[in-house]
């Protein structure tokens, strides 16, 4: 099955990959700290953050080729949470979060991995596709300035759809994301209307749209 190890895989190839794994999520992390530093992370996608991401996706695509999911029964949990991390990121390639999400789900369907990562990804595809999601994940900045979940479909019961995949009440997130951005001295855009029009370029640029 997709989510399963190769036969040919061996214990140090194993061991390599998540290594690997790990550096490229120290290098997104890095490269994130420099931007933010310097203050030029927050009204648009970065140039040089697309392009690190871009270089992790290319690196992913080929270890999901080659190994599938990498759960955490056989990379560990920072093994699996490093791939993640990197799919989720991968923004700019819909075939590969797409594809992520069918190896992902093949994962948690053997128990290999956390519910809550895949509701996470579905949440990330699904408000990439100009649709609501079912989770409630995926935060942005609202009309009154404040980190606010998108559109969640089926508002009324997402918390009951969260407790089904391990995640806490959507209240809960709500304060602690606010609290947090807050905290980094993380901020509103200061044009949004111009952000707003950037992203739907992007957006069919990438085939999201």
């Amino acid at each position: 099955m997709p989510g399963r190890i190769r036969r040919n895989s061996r214990e140090n190839d194993t061991e390599r990959i998540r290594m690997s794994l790990m550096s490229m999520l120290e290098e997104d992390r890095r490269v994130r700290d420099q931007l933010v530093a310097a203050g030029t992370l927050h009204d648009a996608y970065h140039p040089e953050m697309e392009e690190v991401h871009l270089s992790n996706a290319d690196r992913l695509a080929a270890i999901l080729d080659r190994v599938g999911w990498p759960d955490s029964r056989r990379f560990g949990i920072d093994g699996e949470d490093a791939a993640w991390t990197i799919l989720m990121h991968s923004i700019s390639r819909p075939a590969l979060l797409r594809q992520g999400r069918e190896l992902l789900a093949d994962a948690v369907a053997q128990a290999a991995s956390a519910p809550a990562l895949l509701a996470r990804l579905e949440d990330r595809i699904r408000t990439l596709e100009g649709r609501p999601q079912r989770y409630g994940t995926i935060f942005d900045w609202d009309g009154e300035e404040q980190l606010s979940p998108l559109e969640v479909e089926e508002r009324d019961t997402v918390d009951e759809r969260r407790a089904s995949v391990g995640l806490p009440p959507l209240a809960n997130d709500i304060a602690r994301y606010r609290s947090e951005a807050t905290a980094a001295g993380s901020r509103p855009p200061k044009d949004p209307e111009s952000k707003a029009r950037d992203l739907q370029i992007w957006l069919k640029r990438t085939g999201w749209r």
